[in-house]
């Protein structure tokens, strides 16, 4: 017995786990936290991306390239931008004085959070890593909200062959023709067959 709690006590002190402590009060910090590692989840597959729900988001709908997800009475809208990744399209935003909450977020990857107070509600606008979240919540759920954005955001990954696919402008085009079973057809006669039929 004490020689598997040594072992154990060994593999533990071995193995160097760390556990990253996030302090939700700030929204600086859960961004610079969870967006600074690389992070590979994922549990939600679509057209091209894939990317990580947390625990406690539940996913709801897919409508084209937007998700709709849920979590404790906030829905989040989700809009993965495949165009400007596939042509790796700069962002283009600036800080906002006089916003709740404005910042560019530089890097590796770019993109922006942008938060508006409307009334007693709170606009929430999250582009990172070529998608975007958009939520409406109260000022109590704002951390939790950049929270799970975070890290939904940052777990985003991009499928470059099935994106090109869906971009590729003959895969999209329909070559549709109109027929009319009551119209007679001009290009084919009777007299065709009958004299086929007549020299067999």
């Amino acid at each position: 017995m004490k020689k598997l709690a040594t072992l154990l006590f060994i593999f533990l002190f071995t193995t160097g786990c760390t556990v990253v402590r996030i302090d939700t009060g700030s929204i600086d910090n859960i961004i610079n936290v969870v967006l600074s590692k690389d992070n590979t989840l994922y549990n939600r597959i679509g057209k091209g991306y894939k990317y990580y729900i947390p625990r406690g988001v539940s996913y709801i709908d897919t409508n084209s390239l937007n998700d709709k997800l849920y979590s404790n009475g906030v829905y989040y809208y989700l809009y993965i931008d495949a165009v400007s990744y596939f042509y790796k399209k700069e962002v283009s935003y600036e800080e906002k004085e006089d916003c709740y909450y404005s910042k560019k977020i530089e890097g590796d990857k770019e993109g922006y959070l942008e938060i508006n107070q409307e009334e007693d509600h709170y606009s929430i606008e999250f582009f990172y890593n070529y998608a975007k979240i958009e939520a409406k919540v109260k000022k109590k759920d704002i951390e939790t909200v950049v929270l799970n954005a975070s890290y939904i955001l940052s777990t985003i990954k991009f499928n470059d062959n099935v994106i090109e696919l869906m971009l590729n402008e003959e895969y999209f085009t329909n070559k549709e023709e109109k027929y009319d079973i009551f119209k007679k057809d001009e290009t084919t006669t009777n007299d065709n067959f009958v004299q086929y039929n007549v020299e067999n």
